[in-house]
């Protein structure tokens, strides 16, 4: 599976509703950091249903940025949510399909700790 593929496929449910697109996929590196050739696995899916495109990454962080385009960016990807990999049931053209009793996630990542 070649990742650009995915991004911007139309999600659905297990019953053929259509809940939004792919906008985004989360990865987890496996190893230790900076590792050379860690294995890279795909976690789960960010869906959207106002936006196909992903942006700069406001739908998923805290951030602020400049405030007319964050206030855009978080207006445009309201409601986005995460889809655990393992909810997938069928990736194919265009199309990503959930599987019945799926779970919708906080699409946040978590925050580092700031150092002092």
């Amino acid at each position: 599976m070649i990742l650009s593929d995915l991004l911007g496929s139309d999600a659905f449910d297990a019953d053929g509703r259509r809940l939004g697109a792919v906008l985004d996929v989360r990865l987890e590196i496996s190893g230790a950091p900076a590792q050379l050739l860690a294995e890279t696995v795909v976690t789960g899916v960010l869906v959207s249903s106002h936006s196909r495109f992903s942006t700069w990454g406001y739908e998923r962080r805290g951030e602020d940025g400049p405030f007319l385009i964050a206030w855009l960016q978080r207006r445009l990807h309201r409601g986005s949510f995460l889809v655990a990999w393992d909810d997938v049931e069928l990736v194919d053209v265009g199309r990503v399909v959930f599987r019945a009793g799926y779970e919708q996630l906080d699409p946040m990542l978590p925050q580092a700790p700031r150092e002092a």
